[in-house]
């Protein structure tokens, strides 16, 4: 049963170095880098090119229930820290994972409260 579970994580890891290839934010047009745990979500604005984290959120307290709705609301506090910093378009690299459920939740929440991608 765990060399299923590491061969799924294993096969998610090299679909996000295979992506990383691709995807490089710049100072101009930061990328928006997804992770997502079992209980949990994150999102961070990086600056690749000076190697700088300029924006995260994450493990907000529960306002409400549900791992969908936290997704909402990280992807919208992600978007308010960012549009506070001037950062209006980003590039998203959703890690790996499939853009379905709660990876499309944050992303959609981030593009209604006002970010580019």
């Amino acid at each position: 049963m765990a060399d299923i579970a590491k061969q799924g994580r294993d096969s998610r890891i090299r679909r996000h170095v295979r992506i990383r290839k691709k995807v490089t934010g710049t100072p101009e047009r930061p990328r928006l880098c997804v992770f997502r745990s079992l209980k949990h979500i994150y999102a961070q604005i990086i600056d690749d090119t000076n190697h700088k984290t300029l924006a995260s959120a994450g493990r907000l307290p529960k306002a409400e229930q549900g791992k969908l709705s936290q997704s909402k609301l990280v992807g919208a506090k992600i978007a308010e820290l960012a549009l506070a910093k001037g950062i209006t378009q980003v590039v998203f690299d959703r890690g790996g994972y499939q853009y379905h459920g709660r990876v499309k939740a944050l992303a959609e929440a981030a593009r209604a409260a006002g970010l580019k991608f």
